[in-house]
């Protein structure tokens, strides 16, 4: 048999065999809609309105199709901005692939509404809330203007600027020889007692406490004056 009718024969038993016997490839679309609801349900709870873009997955991949996947996040990664996402196939083959998306955040935040000068105390009339894209920010922009007024500016500030927290220095609201509540919050419990500070503290710093029984302790100081301790 010369070459030319060998290839006519082999041919269509070539195409009889092929979908069969090739191996399925994985389906891009199931990745990214795997990525975008893992995505959707862990950046349920950021504050404003959440817009997530999945970059497409690679048409050409070679990995074979999967029944099971799983989303996941290394631990302790932040969903803000750009973010890598891990998809992992449980069945019937195991493997791993990582696509990049972006998670964007719009809500209110607030920015200087006039020069400011350095030392200034903040009033209400200091700040303006605007709306935007907290994503394209710094991350310690000021989203609550109540958190902030009384706060001294360590620097000037022109008109217009994003206001963060690492520009100001709050307001001491512990003192030494103030009686406050401490609390011990745990997953699924909260115990509470009393004290005497024996520092002076602005909300996020540590303060030491003596509890009534003499023991001191060391906690973080919350803006309504209390401390918390975490176990």
């Amino acid at each position: 048999m010369n070459a030319a009718r060998l290839f006519l024969f082999l041919f269509p038993v070539a195409l009889a065999l092929g979908p069969g016997m090739a191996q399925a490839r994985q389906e891009p679309l199931a990745v990214e809609q795997t990525v975008r609801a893992f995505l959707q349900q862990a950046t349920a709870g950021l504050p404003g309105r959440v817009q997530i873009e999945v970059d497409p997955f690679d048409p050409y991949n070679q990995l074979p199709s999967c029944r099971r996947l799983e989303a996941f996040v290394p631990e302790n990664v932040r969903l803000w901005g750009r973010v890598a996402v891990g998809v992992r196939c449980t069945e019937p083959t195991a493997w791993t692939a990582y696509l990049t998306a972006r998670v964007a955040v719009f809500g209110a935040y607030y920015q200087s509404a006039r020069p400011l000068r350095a030392g200034q105390i903040l009033s209400p009339d200091d700040l303006r809330r605007e709306e935007g894209e907290l994503t394209a920010l710094p991350e310690d922009v000021v989203l609550d203007a109540s958190r902030v007024v009384g706060a001294r500016l360590r620097g000037s500030m022109a008109a217009g600027q994003p206001l963060r927290q690492s520009q100001l220095v709050l307001p001491d609201v512990v003192s030494p020889g103030m009686e406050v509540a401490v609390r011990v919050a745990g997953p699924g419990f909260v115990v509470e007692n009393r004290g005497k500070a024996l520092n002076r503290a602005a909300p996020g710093e540590t303060v030491r406490v003596r509890l009534e029984g003499g023991r001191v302790v060391s906690g973080q100081a919350q803006a309504d004056g209390s401390v918390l301790i975490n176990p």
